[in-house]
């Protein structure tokens, strides 16, 4: 299984300086690379589709697979239903957890109600799930850098209660106390800006001098490869136009990331539907993006909008190559057709 990648409409091309040319004898529209689906969101995506082919409609999951109005509407139509709660899900069926992942007590729910699992964490989450039980294990207090309320963050946490103080941005320090200042240790919602989180870190830094750091950056490849592109749009484009849905934690983060680093404007869109005109008004060029829930279909219809407008010019900004895939869930990875029956009876007695 590979990332999913699409050609925009218009043939983008790259110039030896990574597309971000000073030329401005022309609207055109800088496209940020990567962008887009990231290995998570792909797999997931991927894994409810397999679901539905193996098993049949319906398949329930548990809030949204990512966070993305279209990707959700999509599996939808071909049959998924989505559900806040466990106890939406008829007994006996199958549901599928989402890529932001449960707490442990979402799975003993499931157990009670005589579920079928599905678990579409990824894997960068379920790595800061085994963190977070390592360290409370070893009786650290843990400080999780993160947004409240945010469903990774409440997966996570529920992995130890006990032992978590939820941290939600450097101006949140001066309120966090522990047990003991040296037996205390960061981790990270892995969505977050990777500026604003070592701003926390250096802030809780200053605070716990002791402070123990994650074995290694929990803040994800993706996160981190569509912010630094997001820089380098900004260095040229007046504009930025991030695609993503307003519930999608790392889109957000692009667009403040994007006035940080110098463009004039930045806004979040679902689609090309939601762009107002009047932000083109002096407008040279455009900076183009989407979060890690973003199918390309979508940045495509914005790059027509803005053809058809005149910025007709796509040249790509490229400042990393991602290759990284996951393999599908391991309850996909056996055999579904044998397991069929066994998991879900009344499908076999249609």
């Amino acid at each position: 299984m590979g990332t999913m990648t699409a050609t925009p409409g218009p043939s983008p091309t790259t110039t030896p300086d990574g597309g971000a040319s000073r030329r401005r004898d022309n609207r055109r529209v800088l496209l940020a690379a990567p962008r887009g689906y990231c290995a998570g969101v792909d797999r997931a995506v991927i894994a409810v589709e397999k679901a539905l082919e193996q098993y049949g409609s319906p398949i329930y999951v548990r809030h949204e697979i990512v966070h993305n109005k279209y990707v959700v509407q999509t599996l939808e139509r071909k049959g998924a239903i989505f559900v806040e709660q466990t106890d939406e899900v008829p007994e006996g069926s199958i549901v599928m957890f989402s890529a932001h992942g449960v707490a442990p007590t979402v799975h003993a729910e499931a157990a009670e109600r005589n579920l079928a699992t599905i678990d579409a964490t990824c894997p960068l989450v379920t790595k800061v799930h085994k963190e977070a039980v390592r360290y409370a294990k070893d009786d650290f207090d843990i400080l999780l850098i993160g947004h409240e309320g945010h469903e990774e963050v409440i997966g996570t946490s529920g992995e130890a209660p006990d032992h978590i103080t939820l941290v939600d941005g450097p101006d949140d320090v001066a309120n966090v106390e522990v047990r003991d200042p040296d037996k205390v240790v960061w981790l990270s919602q892995t969505t977050l800006s990777v500026d604003e989180t070592m701003e926390t870190v250096d802030a809780l830094k200053g605070k716990f001098p002791n402070l123990l750091s994650p074995p290694s950056d929990d803040i994800c490849y993706a996160t981190q490869n569509r912010q630094t592109a997001v820089k380098k749009l900004a260095e040229d484009a007046e504009l930025v136009i991030v695609v993503g849905s307003k519930n999608s934690s790392n889109s957000i983060r692009m667009v403040e990331v994007a006035l940080d680093a110098g463009a004039a404007a930045s806004h979040l869109v679902d689609n090309a539907g939601e762009i107002d005109e009047a932000w083109l008004e002096g407008v040279t060029t455009v900076g183009l993006t989407s979060g890690a829930s973003v199918p390309d279909v979508l940045v495509d219809g914005v790059i027509e909008w803005l053809a058809e407008r005149g910025y007709g010019d796509v040249e790509t900004v490229k400042t990393a190559e991602e290759s990284i895939t996951f393999s599908l869930p391991k309850e996909l990875r056996r055999d579904l057709r044998a397991e069929a029956a066994a998991l879900v009876e009344p499908a076999t007695e249609k």
